[in-house]
């Protein structure tokens, strides 16, 4: 089928940085989204306001694109404001319908992710913008291709969302079981009594607790060499090798003279313990200088203590005793972990907890995996729908679809009537 370049289609205006002088009554709109791709219509957050003269105007309606990373992005704007830098507002022609465009630039915007260049970040230029190949069809049609993708994405969209929110029920279950595991047991029925510590609650009245002080003794051995495996600590992994971080961070030329962290030592990221940033060690390596490494001692199952120390509750404890002026800030240094109390099952319970953790954990990391393959199929399929219908190889499909079986008659599109862009 035939194509047209956007750019006989649509007035492109293309984002510029504010100038420094004088200020300007209208709001300065920089890029309105962060991850993934807005739905039609979204609201873009509140622009800031800048003592500037931003030299480029969006309306309401246009359709803002972005032309920096991530390249191809969408949004609509909702009210007159100026756009900066890494960012095109598209107005539409009387040639095309705006939601049929809202949904071609969907399809084509993979034409800029072939061209786009960079190197600290992906960039396409004007020209590569104004170029991009835009289906050609009558307007009746380009009308009857929008109306039928609002009906269908929605109802993908649907699914997607339900797979989305049950991801995030299973993280809660998840936490919500290790929480209750750790500290209240595994037999339901067992006789409770106060722990005395606000964060713990009750808890079986066998078990007993301890300050940190006397279960978890610090320790401070370096490295002489420096070729251990190096180790980093983090809130959502635990311990792992520094060599699985896929990030760019600032190396120390030898590593001599590193903590020295043997498998069942629990390591505390001195600066990110306020966010959970702790764990045990699977193995022997080291860690940065900056971090403090503790030993259990016997008695105390360092799986135990693992799950038990990257609760939420437990973390919001230390943190109270964790020093800084900003909380963002804020470090835990041994003498604020010793403030804290544990509980301690005894040793033959605390291997029955992670055993039958370990085996629930197992359970949710297969529906999980379960889960995001899900969406990631209904994603692809959203995807190749929208390139379908916007190239017209849905035709038949498209116009069937927007006409009652039993009557033939025209059925209403309640999500299309409500789109601000609608023409």
């Amino acid at each position: 089928m035939s194509s047209t370049r956007l750019k006989f289609l649509s007035h492109i205006e293309m984002g510029q940085s504010p100038s420094s002088e004088d200020c300007y009554e209208e709001p300065f709109q920089g890029l309105p989204f962060y991850q993934g791709t807005a739905e039609f219509g979204a609201e873009v957050p509140t622009p800031k306001s800048y003592c500037a003269i931003p030299p480029k105007i969006a309306n309401e309606g246009d359709i803002l694109f972005s032309v920096r990373a991530p390249v191809g992005e969408i949004n609509i704007n909702i009210s007159k404001s100026g756009i900066g830098r890494g960012l095109c507002a598209i107005a539409c022609s009387e040639h095309i319908n705006s939601r049929f465009l809202w949904w071609a630039l969907h399809d084509s915007r993979v034409q800029l992710k072939l061209v786009s260049t960079g190197s600290t970040y992906e960039a396409v230029a004007a020209e590569d913008v104004e170029n991009m190949l835009i289906p050609s069809h009558a307007l009746e049609t380009q009308t009857k291709i929008a109306n039928y993708l609002d009906r269908k994405t929605a109802e993908l969209d649907q699914l997607i969302g339900a797979k989305q929110r049950l991801l995030k029920l299973l993280d809660e279950k998840k936490r919500a079981l290790i929480a209750r595991a750790v500290t209240r047991g595994l037999d339901p029925a067992v006789p409770l009594k106060d722990s005395g510590i606000p964060w713990l609650g009750m808890i079986p009245v066998h078990w007993e607790i301890e300050r940190t002080k006397w279960l978890l003794p610090e320790i401070d051995e370096r490295s002489e060499t420096g070729e251990e495996d190096l180790l980093s600590v983090s809130h959502l992994t635990g311990v792992t090798f520094r060599s699985e971080k896929d990030v760019n961070m600032f190396m120390a030329e030898s590593l001599e003279g590193y903590k020295k962290c043997k498998a069942g030592d629990l390591v505390i990221n001195t600066l990110w313990a306020w966010m959970g940033a702790m764990g045990v060690s699977p193995v022997d390596g080291i860690v940065s200088p900056a971090y403090n490494v503790y030993r259990p001692v016997s008695g105390i199952d360092p799986d135990y203590i693992d799950l038990l120390v990257r609760t939420p509750d437990f973390v919001c404890e230390i943190t109270r005793y964790s020093k800084g002026v900003w909380s963002s800030r804020l470090r835990l240094y041994p003498e604020g972990l010793y403030e804290a109390s544990l509980p301690v099952p005894p040793l033959s319970e605390q291997k029955e907890i992670v055993v039958e953790i370990n085996k629930q954990l197992k359970r949710f990391k297969e529906l999980k995996s379960i889960t995001e393959k899900t969406i990631i199929l209904l994603q692809e399929r959203r995807t190749a729908l929208i390139s379908a219908a916007v190239t017209g190889k849905l035709a038949n499909e498209i116009l069937n679809a927007g006409r009652d079986t039993q009557t033939n008659e025209p059925m209403p599109n309640p999500v299309g009537e409500h789109h601000p862009c609608l023409t």
